[in-house]
């Protein structure tokens, strides 16, 4: 499962009033774990920034001066995020953004909806949390993901911190490997912490789960599973 946290900076409030898109920041994660790949880009939008949006993100006209425009990272754009789900915090922002980035190219590509899957963590944090603040900043800190220093907001700051979240929020364990192999600086796998035991060893004993324990792990998966909004792989593993 390919899904791509998407975050963005404009110039303003609304594409509507010709506001456009000045840093995109992406991180990819396969089956809930960070790839390390990422997109990352100050765009020059070709217009002033709005001192309000300039109060939040700290980004300035001078320094957008030298970067690219979005058509001349349109097409890596695309190719980084087509096929995934992106996970953005208040999508319709967002994709009304991007959307609107892709129309000015003269591009037939249509929306960013019709080619990635599209999951809004503010609906689902409304959804777990009715009746309290779920800006980015306040799930962050519901969280424990707000060891970051957010004078500003970033695309890609808010990306990582975004990511933290959706982790945590869906319930996922983050960097954990069970066994799994190391490799070293050339890429070669290692196994060195690995021993391997006698093949004449006495078999080992097998204490099957009784019903108390069985029952508390059902009750924990039925915890996952709504904690996941019903996306618990758990539930849907073939063993």
């Amino acid at each position: 499962m390919r899904q791509i946290i998407l975050d963005t900076e404009t110039t303003g409030i609304s594409p509507s009033q010709g506001h456009r898109v000045i840093e995109i920041g992406c991180l990819e994660l396969v089956n809930r774990r960070l790839t390390g790949n990422s997109f990352h880009y100050y765009l020059n939008p070709d217009r002033l920034v709005d001192p309000e949006a300039m109060a939040v993100h700290g980004i300035t006209d001078a320094f957008l001066l030298d970067k690219p425009r979005f058509p001349e990272i349109a097409e890596a754009f695309k190719d980084f995020v087509k096929g995934g789900e992106l996970i953005i915090h208040n999508a319709p922002f967002d994709i009304g953004f991007l959307d609107n980035e892709i129309r000015l190219t003269g591009s037939d590509w249509g929306s960013l909806r019709t080619h990635c899957g599209v999951l809004d963590t503010l609906v689902m944090a409304k959804s777990r949390h009715p009746g309290q603040k779920n800006n980015l900043n306040a799930l962050a800190k519901r969280y424990g993901a707000d060891q970051r220093d957010r004078r500003y907001h970033g695309a890609l700051l808010d990306a990582e911190i975004l990511a933290d979240v959706y982790l945590a929020m869906t319930g996922g364990q983050v960097g954990l490997a069970l066994g799994g192999d190391e490799k070293d600086e050339e890429g070669s796998t290692s196994t060195n912490n690995q021993r391997r035991l006698s093949a004449d060893r006495p078999a080992l004993r097998v204490i099957a789960a009784g019903p108390d324990e069985l029952a508390a792990h059902e009750a924990r998966l039925v915890a996952l599973d709504k904690s996941a909004g019903g996306r618990c792989l758990w539930r849907t593993a073939d063993y």
